[in-house]
């Protein structure tokens, strides 16, 4: 077994200003990444700047980050910190913030290189990496991984460097001025990340921990889900905690075939993430209960589901359907039974067949 989380990691109420002496460790320039709008509007980027003021840490904001952060955009924004001779990246937002700010982290660390070599396996240093979500699904704050938009290569992937944040700072009250679509989707996103950790071919006693426990929480969240009445502050906190659970769980595993089968959806379509990955979930553990039975019954066990029939009608009623065409289902498929790295998860030997079955299961017409 192997277990190496090196991030310092805080959940809890008012986070970011009960550790803002803990800024003062990673230098005295900082580059905020986030998006154009979020941070503002809940707070989050407000208490960071309010930390860094109370360190008299200098700092600049690049807030161009889109969905799905593309290479080109983080090339941008590493320029600027380059020029600012930032000592620390902040990211501050959902995925596509935080996954940015690694990867731009890496690039201003190393001046010579350029985006190029974010796709290129060289033995770098990176800048410290400080991480704040304020979405319930990526738990990109306990996860080593940077997945970024590569245009030229006309695919969505993870660089290969390992950056894990130095530190996350993980507070439910950001999440309150998300809309309930942002909130519901990115819990899918967290599901997935459980269910694909939980059934892989890496799980081990230690990372099941953490899945087990994620998948304990998310079932407790699931009324609240699937209900149209206001969010508690517990609910928000709870939400918030089972995403950075599950990016524990997958920082020792990595995600399995249905995060696999939505980048396509995502990058050629553009289907949210979450969406994306939560239309493959009810199939694939239909696929895995041939296999392993007893495991998937325990998994539905701990979402307090009594069966798979009722899984994937409650799949359906937090995100829909979607419909591909069959050419699209056919080509996608070709491309996912070439993805060794994501059959690699699976914890049984997956046939071709199989694979075809998720897709018409999921998103046949």
């Amino acid at each position: 077994m192997n277990f190496y989380i090196p991030t310092n990691i805080y959940v809890e109420d008012n986070c970011v200003l009960a550790h803002k002496n803990d800024f003062a460790c990673f230098g005295k320039r900082a580059l905020i990444v986030t998006g154009a709008h979020s941070a503002k509007a809940n707070g989050s980027l407000a208490d960071v700047i309010e930390a860094l003021k109370a360190n008299q840490i200098e700092y600049q904001i690049f807030s161009e980050v889109e969905e799905n952060p593309s290479v080109e955009t983080v090339a941008k924004a590493a320029k600027m910190g380059k020029d600012f001779q930032a000592d620390f990246v902040i990211g501050i937002g959902g995925g596509s913030p935080m996954d940015a700010a690694k990867a731009i982290a890496l690039l201003i660390a190393n001046p010579k290189e350029n985006e190029e070599v974010l796709y290129q396996k060289k033995d770098l240093a990176c800048l410290p990496v400080i991480a704040v979500p304020t979405t319930c699904g990526t738990g990109s704050e306990a996860t080593a991984v940077s997945v970024l938009t590569n245009h030229q290569l006309g695919v969505k992937k993870s660089i290969p460097y390992k950056i894990f944040p130095a530190l996350a700072l993980v507070d439910g009250k950001y999440l309150e001025g998300a809309s309930r679509s942002l909130i519901v989707n990115t819990a899918v996103d967290a599901l997935a990340h459980l269910i694909e950790s939980y059934l892989n071919s890496k799980t081990n006693e230690f990372n099941k921990m953490f899945s087990e426990y994620g998948l304990s929480l998310w079932g407790k969240n699931k009324e609240a889900l699937l209900s149209d009445r206001a969010f508690s502050k517990e609910e928000y906190g709870r939400l918030m905690l089972a995403s950075t659970i599950a990016g524990l769980a997958i920082a020792h595993t990595g995600t399995g075939i249905p995060h696999g089968m939505s980048y396509d959806l995502t990058y050629h379509l553009g289907v949210p993430h979450g969406k994306a990955c939560g239309y493959f979930q009810a199939a694939y553990l239909e696929v895995c209960a041939k296999h392993l039975p007893d495991r998937v019954n325990r998994l539905l066990e701990l979402l307090q589901i009594p069966d798979l029939q009722t899984f994937e009608a409650m799949i359906d009623s937090l995100i829909g359907k979607y419909k591909l065409s069959q050419g699209n289902l056919e080509r996608f498929a070709q491309a996912m039974c070439k993805n060794e790295g994501k059959l690699a998860a699976t914890p049984f030997k997956n046939s071709g067949e199989e694979i075809l079955e998720i897709y018409q299961k999921s998103v046949g017409a």
